[in-house]
Protein backbone atom coordinates (compact mmCIF):
# COMPACT_ATOMS: atom_id res chain seq x y z
CA UNK A 1 0.00 0.00 0.00
CA UNK A 2 1.06 3.53 -0.77
CA UNK A 3 2.07 6.20 2.10
CA UNK A 4 -0.54 7.97 1.06
CA UNK A 5 -3.37 5.86 0.50
CA UNK A 6 -2.36 4.25 3.95
CA UNK A 7 -2.65 7.72 5.45
CA UNK A 8 -5.79 8.15 4.28
CA UNK A 9 -6.98 4.65 5.28
CA UNK A 10 -5.68 5.10 8.78
CA UNK A 11 -7.26 9.11 9.08
CA UNK A 12 -10.82 6.68 7.95
CA UNK A 13 -10.12 4.16 10.57
CA UNK A 14 -9.28 7.00 13.49
CA UNK A 15 -12.98 8.63 12.94
CA UNK A 16 -14.83 5.35 12.55
CA UNK A 17 -13.39 4.37 16.43
CA UNK A 18 -13.79 7.96 17.52
CA UNK A 19 -17.43 7.41 16.68
CA UNK A 20 -17.53 3.85 18.51
CA UNK A 21 -15.76 5.31 21.28
CA UNK A 22 -18.73 7.69 21.90
CA UNK A 23 -21.23 6.74 24.46
CA UNK A 24 -23.94 5.20 21.93
CA UNK A 25 -26.98 6.91 23.51
CA UNK A 26 -25.02 10.66 22.52
CA UNK A 27 -24.49 9.62 18.93
CA UNK A 28 -27.36 11.34 16.93
CA UNK A 29 -28.89 13.32 20.36
CA UNK A 30 -30.68 17.04 20.91
CA UNK A 31 -28.54 19.42 22.81
CA UNK A 32 -30.60 19.79 26.11
CA UNK A 33 -30.19 22.75 28.96
CA UNK A 34 -31.85 22.29 31.88
CA UNK A 35 -32.59 24.06 35.20
CA UNK A 36 -33.53 22.11 38.29
CA UNK A 37 -33.90 23.72 41.22
CA UNK A 38 -33.40 21.99 44.89
CA UNK A 39 -35.30 21.98 47.56
CA UNK A 40 -32.27 21.97 50.50
CA UNK A 41 -29.30 24.66 51.31
CA UNK A 42 -25.92 23.97 49.08
CA UNK A 43 -24.61 23.59 52.91
CA UNK A 44 -26.29 20.16 53.39
CA UNK A 45 -23.87 18.68 50.95
CA UNK A 46 -25.65 15.13 51.07
CA UNK A 47 -29.06 16.20 50.39
CA UNK A 48 -28.23 18.91 48.29
CA UNK A 49 -25.95 16.54 46.50
CA UNK A 50 -27.72 14.42 45.44
CA UNK A 51 -28.98 16.56 42.71
CA UNK A 52 -25.52 17.53 41.62
CA UNK A 53 -24.63 13.93 41.89
CA UNK A 54 -27.86 13.53 39.03
CA UNK A 55 -27.06 15.72 37.08
CA UNK A 56 -23.03 15.07 36.46
CA UNK A 57 -23.88 11.62 35.56
CA UNK A 58 -26.41 12.80 33.04
CA UNK A 59 -24.01 14.88 31.70
CA UNK A 60 -21.37 12.20 31.39
CA UNK A 61 -23.74 8.93 30.11
CA UNK A 62 -24.97 11.86 27.00
CA UNK A 63 -21.80 12.90 26.31
CA UNK A 64 -22.05 16.36 27.54
CA UNK A 65 -25.35 16.94 24.89
CA UNK A 66 -27.68 16.81 28.26
CA UNK A 67 -27.02 19.57 30.48
CA UNK A 68 -28.52 20.20 33.84
CA UNK A 69 -27.74 23.57 36.39
CA UNK A 70 -28.82 23.17 39.67
CA UNK A 71 -29.56 25.78 42.04
CA UNK A 72 -30.13 25.72 45.60
CA UNK A 73 -33.30 26.28 47.88
CA UNK A 74 -34.63 29.82 47.50
CA UNK A 75 -31.54 30.92 44.42
CA UNK A 76 -34.65 31.43 41.48
CA UNK A 77 -37.67 29.40 43.38
CA UNK A 78 -38.58 28.93 47.03
CA UNK A 79 -38.81 25.59 48.59
CA UNK A 80 -42.21 25.82 49.47
CA UNK A 81 -42.88 26.64 45.26
CA UNK A 82 -40.28 23.92 43.85
CA UNK A 83 -42.75 21.62 42.28
CA UNK A 84 -45.43 24.13 41.34
CA UNK A 85 -42.41 25.39 39.87
CA UNK A 86 -42.06 22.45 37.55
CA UNK A 87 -45.59 21.69 37.05
CA UNK A 88 -45.71 25.39 35.11
CA UNK A 89 -42.83 24.96 33.51
CA UNK A 90 -40.82 27.97 35.06
CA UNK A 91 -38.15 25.65 35.60
CA UNK A 92 -37.89 21.83 34.14
CA UNK A 93 -36.65 19.85 37.35
CA UNK A 94 -36.99 19.86 41.02
CA UNK A 95 -35.43 18.11 43.30
CA UNK A 96 -37.26 18.29 46.57
CA UNK A 97 -39.84 16.08 48.87
CA UNK A 98 -43.27 15.35 47.97
CA UNK A 99 -44.48 15.68 51.22
CA UNK A 100 -43.99 19.92 51.54
CA UNK A 101 -46.87 20.22 49.10
CA UNK A 102 -49.01 18.55 51.37
CA UNK A 103 -51.13 21.71 51.82
CA UNK A 104 -52.07 21.53 47.80
CA UNK A 105 -52.92 17.37 48.66
CA UNK A 106 -52.38 14.93 51.50
CA UNK A 107 -51.30 12.24 48.83
CA UNK A 108 -48.25 14.35 48.19
CA UNK A 109 -47.44 13.32 51.44
CA UNK A 110 -46.79 9.68 50.31
CA UNK A 111 -44.35 9.94 47.97
CA UNK A 112 -41.76 11.22 50.78
CA UNK A 113 -42.98 9.38 54.03
CA UNK A 114 -46.39 9.00 56.39
CA UNK A 115 -45.84 8.17 60.37
CA UNK A 116 -45.33 4.35 60.91
CA UNK A 117 -44.95 4.04 57.18
CA UNK A 118 -42.37 1.98 55.06
CA UNK A 119 -38.89 1.77 56.21
CA UNK A 120 -35.87 2.77 53.32
CA UNK A 121 -35.91 -0.72 51.96
CA UNK A 122 -39.46 -1.39 52.07
CA UNK A 123 -39.57 2.37 50.40
CA UNK A 124 -37.50 1.53 47.69
CA UNK A 125 -39.18 -1.88 47.05
CA UNK A 126 -42.46 -0.42 47.38
CA UNK A 127 -41.73 1.72 44.83
CA UNK A 128 -39.96 -0.43 42.38
CA UNK A 129 -41.24 -3.45 42.31
CA UNK A 130 -44.70 -2.67 44.72
CA UNK A 131 -46.44 -0.35 41.78
CA UNK A 132 -45.56 2.81 44.08
CA UNK A 133 -43.97 4.47 41.18
CA UNK A 134 -46.60 4.13 38.79
CA UNK A 135 -49.25 4.82 41.56
CA UNK A 136 -47.38 8.07 42.13
CA UNK A 137 -47.11 9.19 38.87
CA UNK A 138 -50.68 9.05 37.78
CA UNK A 139 -51.53 11.62 40.84
CA UNK A 140 -48.48 13.67 40.54
CA UNK A 141 -49.81 13.88 36.29
CA UNK A 142 -52.56 15.78 37.72
CA UNK A 143 -50.29 18.28 38.76
CA UNK A 144 -48.27 18.09 35.23
CA UNK A 145 -45.43 16.27 37.08
CA UNK A 146 -43.30 13.14 36.36
CA UNK A 147 -41.49 12.19 39.61
CA UNK A 148 -38.10 9.32 40.60
CA UNK A 149 -36.80 8.67 43.66
CA UNK A 150 -33.93 10.46 44.02
CA UNK A 151 -32.24 9.63 47.55
CA UNK A 152 -33.23 8.56 51.08
CA UNK A 153 -31.96 9.82 54.41
CA UNK A 154 -33.00 6.30 56.34
CA UNK A 155 -35.49 6.73 59.06
CA UNK A 156 -35.07 9.99 60.95
CA UNK A 157 -34.34 10.99 64.50
CA UNK A 158 -37.61 12.51 66.31
CA UNK A 159 -36.31 15.90 66.86
CA UNK A 160 -34.91 18.45 69.13
CA UNK A 161 -36.26 19.58 72.24
CA UNK A 162 -35.33 21.90 74.70
CA UNK A 163 -37.00 19.72 77.62
CA UNK A 164 -37.12 16.49 78.45
CA UNK A 165 -40.16 14.05 77.19
CA UNK A 166 -41.28 11.33 80.42
CA UNK A 167 -44.70 10.78 79.01
CA UNK A 168 -47.62 11.68 76.45
CA UNK A 169 -48.38 14.67 78.83
CA UNK A 170 -45.70 16.50 78.27
CA UNK A 171 -46.47 16.62 74.71
CA UNK A 172 -49.51 18.69 75.90
CA UNK A 173 -49.51 22.51 74.26
CA UNK A 174 -45.50 21.72 72.78
CA UNK A 175 -45.18 23.87 70.01
CA UNK A 176 -43.01 21.66 67.58
CA UNK A 177 -41.39 22.35 64.02
CA UNK A 178 -42.58 19.12 62.12
CA UNK A 179 -43.37 18.78 58.76
CA UNK A 180 -46.00 16.61 56.40
CA UNK A 181 -48.88 14.64 57.80
CA UNK A 182 -46.68 14.37 60.82
CA UNK A 183 -47.78 17.41 62.26
CA UNK A 184 -51.69 16.57 61.69
CA UNK A 185 -50.93 13.46 63.62
CA UNK A 186 -48.90 14.62 66.64
CA UNK A 187 -51.82 17.49 66.97
CA UNK A 188 -53.84 14.51 68.15
CA UNK A 189 -51.00 14.03 70.93
CA UNK A 190 -51.56 17.70 72.35
CA UNK A 191 -48.27 19.28 70.16
CA UNK A 192 -49.24 22.62 68.70
CA UNK A 193 -47.44 21.81 64.67
CA UNK A 194 -44.96 25.13 63.02
CA UNK A 195 -44.24 25.15 59.95
CA UNK A 196 -40.65 26.96 59.92
CA UNK A 197 -38.12 27.07 56.91
CA UNK A 198 -35.03 25.36 58.27
CA UNK A 199 -33.12 28.49 58.35
CA UNK A 200 -35.10 29.56 60.99
CA UNK A 201 -35.10 26.66 63.45
CA UNK A 202 -31.92 27.35 64.86
CA UNK A 203 -33.25 31.35 66.27
CA UNK A 204 -36.72 30.21 67.02
CA UNK A 205 -35.11 27.46 69.37
CA UNK A 206 -32.81 29.98 70.83
CA UNK A 207 -35.82 31.72 71.69
CA UNK A 208 -38.48 30.06 72.67
CA UNK A 209 -40.77 30.75 70.05
CA UNK A 210 -40.97 26.46 69.67
CA UNK A 211 -40.05 24.13 72.05
CA UNK A 212 -38.78 20.96 69.63
CA UNK A 213 -38.36 20.61 66.04
CA UNK A 214 -37.43 17.99 64.01
CA UNK A 215 -35.03 17.76 61.11
CA UNK A 216 -33.48 15.21 59.14
CA UNK A 217 -30.34 12.53 61.06
CA UNK A 218 -27.38 13.27 63.24
CA UNK A 219 -24.90 14.38 60.07
CA UNK A 220 -27.26 17.22 58.77
CA UNK A 221 -28.40 18.32 62.55
CA UNK A 222 -24.70 18.77 63.68
CA UNK A 223 -24.15 21.53 60.95
CA UNK A 224 -27.25 23.04 61.94
CA UNK A 225 -26.09 23.19 65.63
CA UNK A 226 -29.70 22.62 67.18
CA UNK A 227 -27.87 20.69 70.25
CA UNK A 228 -26.72 24.08 71.30
CA UNK A 229 -30.33 25.46 72.21
CA UNK A 230 -32.22 21.97 72.48
CA UNK A 231 -30.24 19.23 73.85
CA UNK A 232 -32.54 16.85 74.34
CA UNK A 233 -32.39 14.30 71.22
CA UNK A 234 -35.08 12.21 70.44
CA UNK A 235 -35.42 9.14 68.44
CA UNK A 236 -37.33 7.27 66.44
CA UNK A 237 -38.56 9.97 64.06
CA UNK A 238 -41.39 7.47 63.76
CA UNK A 239 -43.21 9.98 60.92
CA UNK A 240 -40.40 9.64 58.49
CA UNK A 241 -38.87 6.04 58.83
CA UNK A 242 -37.35 5.96 55.26
CA UNK A 243 -38.25 9.70 53.68
CA UNK A 244 -37.96 9.12 49.59
CA UNK A 245 -36.98 12.84 48.34
CA UNK A 246 -37.82 12.85 44.50
CA UNK A 247 -36.75 14.16 41.15
CA UNK A 248 -39.62 15.54 39.68
CA UNK A 249 -40.08 17.02 36.07
CA UNK A 250 -42.13 18.94 34.15
CA UNK A 251 -44.77 16.00 32.50
CA UNK A 252 -44.52 17.98 28.72
CA UNK A 253 -40.79 18.17 29.16
CA UNK A 254 -40.87 14.29 29.62
CA UNK A 255 -42.72 13.28 27.46
CA UNK A 256 -41.00 15.10 24.64
CA UNK A 257 -37.73 13.47 25.25
CA UNK A 258 -36.41 10.59 23.50
CA UNK A 259 -36.34 7.40 25.05
CA UNK A 260 -32.99 7.54 25.24
CA UNK A 261 -32.62 10.30 27.48
CA UNK A 262 -35.62 9.27 29.43
CA UNK A 263 -33.39 5.80 30.28
CA UNK A 264 -30.78 8.43 31.06
CA UNK A 265 -32.43 10.25 34.10
CA UNK A 266 -33.92 7.24 35.12
CA UNK A 267 -30.53 6.35 35.52
CA UNK A 268 -28.88 9.12 36.66
CA UNK A 269 -31.64 9.59 39.73
CA UNK A 270 -31.14 5.28 40.64
CA UNK A 271 -27.93 5.84 41.52
CA UNK A 272 -28.07 9.43 43.47
CA UNK A 273 -31.08 7.56 45.12
CA UNK A 274 -28.58 4.89 46.42
CA UNK A 275 -25.55 7.04 46.77
CA UNK A 276 -27.85 9.34 49.13
CA UNK A 277 -28.52 6.65 51.73
CA UNK A 278 -24.85 5.36 51.41
CA UNK A 279 -23.73 8.64 52.14
CA UNK A 280 -25.87 9.21 55.11
CA UNK A 281 -25.06 5.74 56.62
CA UNK A 282 -21.51 6.10 56.67
CA UNK A 283 -21.67 10.06 58.08
CA UNK A 284 -24.38 9.68 60.99
CA UNK A 285 -22.50 7.40 63.44
CA UNK A 286 -19.42 10.04 63.55
CA UNK A 287 -21.95 12.97 63.33
CA UNK A 288 -24.08 11.44 66.30
CA UNK A 289 -20.73 10.86 68.66
CA UNK A 290 -19.90 14.27 67.83
CA UNK A 291 -23.45 15.72 69.21
CA UNK A 292 -23.15 13.39 71.98
CA UNK A 293 -19.30 14.97 73.25
CA UNK A 294 -20.98 18.53 71.93
CA UNK A 295 -23.40 17.91 75.30
CA UNK A 296 -26.91 16.45 73.27
CA UNK A 297 -28.82 13.85 75.62
CA UNK A 298 -29.58 11.23 73.21
CA UNK A 299 -33.18 9.42 74.81
CA UNK A 300 -35.35 6.99 73.30
CA UNK A 301 -39.21 8.29 72.87
CA UNK A 302 -41.60 6.85 75.80
CA UNK A 303 -43.98 3.90 75.05
CA UNK A 304 -46.99 5.84 75.76
CA UNK A 305 -45.74 8.10 73.01
CA UNK A 306 -45.40 5.69 70.38
CA UNK A 307 -48.15 3.87 70.94
CA UNK A 308 -50.49 7.18 71.05
CA UNK A 309 -49.03 7.91 67.72
CA UNK A 310 -49.47 4.99 66.13
CA UNK A 311 -53.27 5.11 67.03
CA UNK A 312 -53.05 8.74 65.58
CA UNK A 313 -51.98 8.00 62.48
CA UNK A 314 -54.90 5.78 61.70
CA UNK A 315 -56.98 7.60 62.38
CA UNK A 316 -55.57 10.33 60.23
CA UNK A 317 -54.97 7.88 57.47
CA UNK A 318 -58.89 6.87 57.43
CA UNK A 319 -60.57 10.49 58.08
CA UNK A 320 -58.42 11.48 54.25
CA UNK A 321 -59.54 7.94 52.72
CA UNK A 322 -63.08 8.75 53.82
CA UNK A 323 -62.79 11.89 51.55
CA UNK A 324 -60.14 11.60 49.31
CA UNK A 325 -59.95 9.13 46.90
CA UNK A 326 -56.19 9.51 45.55
CA UNK A 327 -54.99 9.17 48.98
CA UNK A 328 -57.30 6.17 50.14
CA UNK A 329 -55.76 4.06 46.49
CA UNK A 330 -52.04 4.77 47.81
CA UNK A 331 -52.21 4.56 51.60
CA UNK A 332 -53.72 1.06 50.77
CA UNK A 333 -51.04 0.19 48.68
CA UNK A 334 -48.65 1.16 50.98
CA UNK A 335 -50.01 -0.30 54.03
CA UNK A 336 -50.66 -3.61 52.13
CA UNK A 337 -46.83 -3.52 51.15
CA UNK A 338 -45.72 -2.45 54.73
CA UNK A 339 -47.32 -5.77 56.31
CA UNK A 340 -46.01 -8.20 53.72
CA UNK A 341 -42.51 -6.63 54.30
CA UNK A 342 -42.42 -6.67 57.97
CA UNK A 343 -43.55 -10.15 57.94
CA UNK A 344 -40.67 -10.90 56.18
CA UNK A 345 -38.27 -8.55 57.80
CA UNK A 346 -39.17 -10.43 61.23
CA UNK A 347 -37.62 -13.94 60.13
CA UNK A 348 -34.22 -12.81 58.72
CA UNK A 349 -33.91 -8.87 58.78
CA UNK A 350 -34.57 -7.90 62.59
CA UNK A 351 -33.20 -10.94 64.00
CA UNK A 352 -29.85 -10.62 62.27
CA UNK A 353 -29.80 -6.85 63.03
CA UNK A 354 -30.86 -7.66 66.52
CA UNK A 355 -27.57 -9.92 67.01
CA UNK A 356 -25.42 -7.85 65.58
CA UNK A 357 -26.53 -4.96 67.91
CA UNK A 358 -26.09 -6.84 70.78
CA UNK A 359 -22.41 -8.32 69.64
CA UNK A 360 -21.33 -5.21 68.02
CA UNK A 361 -18.24 -4.88 70.15
CA UNK A 362 -17.07 -8.55 70.74
CA UNK A 363 -14.61 -8.61 67.42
Amino acid sequence: MKRRNFLKVAAGGGAAAATLAAPAVAQGQPKVAWRLTSGFPRPLDTIFGAAETFAEHVKAMTDGNFEIQVFPAGEIVPTAQGAEAVGTNTVEMAHTCSYYYVGKDPTFAIGTAVPFGLNARLMNAWLYEGGGNDLLNAFYAKHNLYGMPGGNTGVQMGGWYRNEINGLADLDGLKMRIAGLAGRVVEKLGVVPQQIPGGDIYPALERGTIDAAEWVGPYDDLKLGFFKVAPYYYYPGFWEGGPCVHFFVNLQKWQELPPAYQAVLTNAAAYANTDMQAKYDARNPGALRELIAGGAKLKAFPADVIDAAYVAANEVYDEISAENADFKTVIDSVKGFRNEGYLWWQVAEYTYDSFMIRNRTKG
